[in-house]
């Protein structure tokens, strides 16, 4: 089935083929039909599948299709983090350009007065993230009274991030005859119990539920020293001067080091972690969707935050220390029905790690086999200045000890 034989508005179809989208993702086949007939639904879908415009292209079939003006906010859409808000809400207006639907997005981080004139102005369908949300709700500058579907993403990250409550105090908020859609990357105990506390005779749909890892994504693993993984990643940058590529470290301090041994060999790039302002982050996510970086350095904090197209590489420099983390990395990559790439740095001492993803996932990852000539070839065509590497890991790791020692007396 192609999406031109859906029943939907002409404007969507057109912005639609703009986007280069022709057949629906799995999730999409299923779930679009579904909410066009006003049933809730639980869709358990791993990143990259799609999902996001699973519910964004119906739900905006239904809104354009009611004719009547004036209804106040008639969809909500809750996301866990201000870079996943912001990426829905682009979603929403790229698929609804051209249409009378309006689309706002409301989180913290910034100032709220620009967000407070849009509502007074009106709008169809609002993406937020619960702290804001809450706030403005108080101050009466959003009522929830007239909405007809709620939509939570990411309720897997909901969960983690501890905003069950605020999910229960909103329930509470909206009209008992709604239309509820849940979706989550992952299920488990919690997660249903909350998702069948909240949906009403619901479709529920499960993609891939044995193996949580994309299929457009090729894994490999190369065993690499600590040490020296900085050479390897300038290696597949230089490989690959056109690709976007995504790094990801285990912590923000790694970050800025990454990032900085990077620019000593002339490749820019840039990072992202949770103690970056929202205005930068902002920023940082456009020029490395826009192009002008291509390479970007992340935490897992940020993981599920970055949704942009046309991401070729993820390289896992550092194996995160929880397993399912590994497949919020890599879903960064290989999304809808494009292909990509998962390469992951593993040093000796991060064999059990490795060993985690792999029974996680239920897949070994194939390995790269260096020989010791190549291996070594590799440190010596690095463009770092041999006689000094060494002084700047050493003041590094020094640096690194000192924020440690002064978080301890923080404590």
């Amino acid at each position: 089935m192609k999406f031109e034989d859906y029943s939907f508005a002409p404007v969507i179809k057109k912005n639609i083929a703009l986007a280069g989208f022709t057949r629906p993702t799995d999730i999409q086949y299923k779930a679009i039909p579904p909410i066009l007939r006003g049933e809730d639904v639980l869709a358990i879908a791993q990143t990259g599948t799609g999902k996001t415009a699973a519910f964004v292209l119906p739900v905006l079939e239904k809104l354009i299709a009611d004719r009547e003006a004036d209804k106040g906010i008639r969809c909500l859409v809750m996301e866990p983090t201000r870079e996943l808000a912001l990426q829905i809400t682009d979603v929403f207006n790229s698929m609804g350009r051209g249409s009378r639907v309006k689309t706002l997005c409301v989180h913290g981080g910034v100032e709220q007065d620009s967000q407070i004139e849009r509502l007074q102005k009106g709008i169809d369908i609002l993406v937020a993230t619960p702290g804001r949300m809450f706030d403005l709700i108080s101050q009466g500058h959003i009522t929830t009274d007239r909405v007809q579907i709620l939509i939570l993403d990411e309720a897997d990250h909901m969960l983690d991030l501890g905003f069950i409550h605020d999910i229960r105090q909103l329930i509470r908020l909206l009209p008992r005859e709604r239309q509820t859609l849940f979706f989550s990357a992952t299920i488990d105990a919690e997660i249903k119990k909350l998702a069948y506390s909240l949906v009403k005779n619901a479709i529920r749909i499960q993609i891939s539920p044995k193996d949580p890892v994309s299929k457009n994504v090729d894994h490999s693993v190369a065993f690499i020293a600590m040490d020296d993984k900085r050479f390897f990643l300038e290696r597949i940058v230089n490989q690959h001067p056109d690709s976007r590529i995504l790094v990801f470290v285990r912590t923000k301090v790694r970050a800025g080091r990454v990032s900085e041994a990077m620019n000593r060999v002339g490749i820019a790039c840039l990072t992202m972690h949770g103690d970056i302002d929202q205005k930068e982050r902002i920023s940082t996510l456009k020029k490395f969707r826009d192009g002008e970086f291509k390479v970007l350095v992340a935490t897992d904090v940020s993981a599920r935050g970055i949704d942009i197209a046309g991401v070729e590489y993820v390289v896992n420099y550092d194996l995160p220390e929880q397993p399912e983390n590994y497949v919020h990395r890599v879903g960064r990559t290989g999304r809808g029905n494009k292909r990509g790439l998962a390469v992951s740095f593993c040093s000796p001492e991060e064999k059990p790690l490795l060993d985690a993803i792999e029974a996680y996932t239920g897949n070994e990852i194939g390995r790269i086999e260096f020989s010791k000539s190549d291996y070594q070839a590799t440190l010596d065509l690095t463009a770092e200045v041999k006689a000094d590497w060494k002084s700047l890991v050493a003041e590094a790791e020094a640096e690194e000890e000192r924020r440690r020692k002064k978080g301890k007396k923080k404590l």
